[in-house]
């Protein structure tokens, strides 16, 4: 696969300005960027999703492709998680389209045999490629090293936790055997025991893989090659090594760069300066001032420019009104959804004033459900949940729930604290920059919708945040900086998440161990077992 002179704007922003790259069959390639750079939207030119303006990406006709999409939806959400397993070949299909070929070829003649004889080659191909007869036992062997539990495979698709549904399409996707495999942010949802066999299968996978990961650890596992989507050059650059080694040598590129720069700076001084002493005098000197004054213009408009600084995310949360002694007290709550085992049970808790508060557990045991239910989305189906008379809510949603698609960047900000001109510069502050405030959200990177999300919560100056997983989608040095400005914060927070260093940064008073709903003092170590347990749970 190859991508030449390729050009894509949307409205007024350039994504690539005459980029190309070149990946062979069995690389396996990192892909990095900053938040927007247009990592994602490759994917989506590579699927056809998206169109360039200009140049081209090539891939062989028929070549099967897989796609892990960073926001997982499930299309047919009522049938079984086997039969959606079952799915991703279609064995039962192209059997049957078989036996339909060889009855209409025992009856045809001619050309029309010829043609159905070649189809029926085709077909059995299909099948080959399929490995039809060993099949069922390669997916079984997927299902154990996923741990994908047994009583799952029973559920319905609909009934699954996001953890869950993640988890249920990367299975899906490594058994569809595609001969290109395209992963965003393949490692959210995975536990400690999964991730090492989809490292290891990933590793030794016989075609292209390309994968969108913030986790550096698990490029450095796998890759062979890192692809950098320059932001600020809207340029494609190709690196041999994994990503430990792209670092290296990006960053002996970069001081190169800055000698360049420097030397070039130096030069075109000296120029400028001879130019102004003696433009103004006549004979061999002026002429010799005019042929520096065109070779200073000459050296100006060829100087290598430096790389622009992204301003970083800078949170400056604190509450309208301080909130009450106990802002949230829970009452023997249950909850479970329709057709399935009860989630939550008989739970009861409360929440200090100023406290920190952790909720842990592996995949599907109810974090999620747990916020929703304390926000008022669901209501628990026995026990109750009170709220101080002072208690201001905020809620981040892991999915971006609050966030409306159809609207702008500005329009989902919209509050009228503010101004204008002060929501525009607080958005400033969250990398939207100029019209980046009037793009829709639907078009955005997970990324940029994360940002908008905290930003939402940040302008509503609440006494007690709920946040749920606030960290995924965003790169290592924005998730640094939120747990900075978390720590300072004034209010209550209840926090879902497994990131150790953004968890240590904002610090943290209890923990909620779910699903015994057993409340203890935070350990650094129970903290680091869940991390490894369920690197980034949902």
């Amino acid at each position: 696969m190859y991508g030449e002179h390729m050009s894509l704007k949307f409205h007024l922003e350039t994504i690539y300005d005459d980029a190309s790259f070149r990946i062979e069959n069995k690389d396996k390639v990192g892909i990095v960027g900053v938040n927007g750079a247009g990592k994602t939207t490759l994917f989506k030119v590579i699927l056809k999703k998206e169109e360039l303006n200009q140049g081209r990406i090539v891939i062989p006709r028929n070549t099967r492709i897989g796609y892990l999409p960073q926001e997982i939806i499930l299309e047919d959400k009522d049938i079984t998680v086997f039969d959606y397993l079952l799915s991703a070949r279609p064995i039962e299909m192209l059997n049957k389209k078989l036996e339909q070929l060889y009855i209409d070829v025992a009856v045809a003649n001619g050309k029309e045999q010829d043609k159905l004889l070649k189809e029926i080659s085709k077909t059995q191909e299909k099948l080959e490629y399929y490995n039809c007869y060993e099949a069922e036992s390669i997916l079984f062997t997927i299902i154990s090293n996923m741990n994908i539990d047994s009583e799952l495979l029973d559920m319905k698709l609909n009934d699954l936790s996001g953890g869950q549904k993640s988890k249920i399409a990367f299975a899906h996707l490594l058994y569809s055997a595609p001969e290109i495999m395209l992963l965003d942010e393949p490692t959210n949802h995975l536990d400690a025991t999964t991730r090492d066999y989809i490292t290891n299968y990933l590793k030794n996978y016989k075609g292209m893989v390309l994968i969108i990961s913030h986790d550096v650890s698990f490029l450095n596992a796998i890759v062979n090659k890192i692809m950098h989507i320059d932001k600020v050059s809207h340029k494609i650059e190709m690196y041999r090594g994994n990503y430990s080694d792209y670092l290296k040598k990006s960053e002996k590129q970069k001081e190169l760069k800055e000698r360049i720069i420097e030397q070039q700076e130096k030069e075109v001084a000296k120029l400028r300066e001879f130019v102004l002493q003696y433009s103004n005098s006549s004979g061999k000197r002026k002429r010799i001032a005019q042929s520096r004054e065109k070779l200073l213009a000459k050296k100006e408009k060829d100087m290598i420019e430096r790389d622009r600084t992204y301003k970083r995310v800078k949170l400056r949360l604190q509450p309208e009104r301080e909130g009450s002694k106990i802002p949230l007290k829970v009452n023997n709550i249950s909850f479970g959804y329709p057709n399935s085992k009860e989630l939550i049970h008989n739970l009861s808790f409360l929440i200090n004033k100023k406290e920190r508060f952790l909720i842990v557990g592996e995949n599907g045991v109810g974090k999620s459900t747990l916020l929703k239910l304390l926000v008022g989305k669901l209501k628990p189906l026995e026990g109750n949940i009170w709220y101080g008379s002072k208690t201001d809510m905020a809620y981040y949603a892991q999915e971006q729930e609050t966030l409306d698609l159809d609207k702008t960047v500005l329009e989902n900000v919209i509050n009228q604290s503010y101004t204008e001109k002060e929501l525009r510069t607080i958005l400033g502050s969250f990398l939207f920059h100029g019209d980046d405030v009037f793009k829709k959200v639907a078009v955005l990177s997970p990324g940029e919708k994360a940002r908008i999300a905290l930003c939402q919560v940040m302008l509503k100056r609440a006494n007690l945040l709920l946040l749920d997983e606030p960290t995924n989608h965003l790169d290592p040095e924005t998730q640094e900086l939120i747990g900075e400005n978390f720590k300072d914060y004034e209010g209550s927070i209840i926090l879902v998440s497994h990131n150790p260093s953004f968890v240590e940064a904002i610090g943290i008073d209890r923990m909620l161990i779910l699903p015994q709903g057993k409340i203890t003092n935070y350990s650094k170590e129970l903290l680091e077992y869940y991390y490894k347990l369920n690197t980034t749970q949902k």
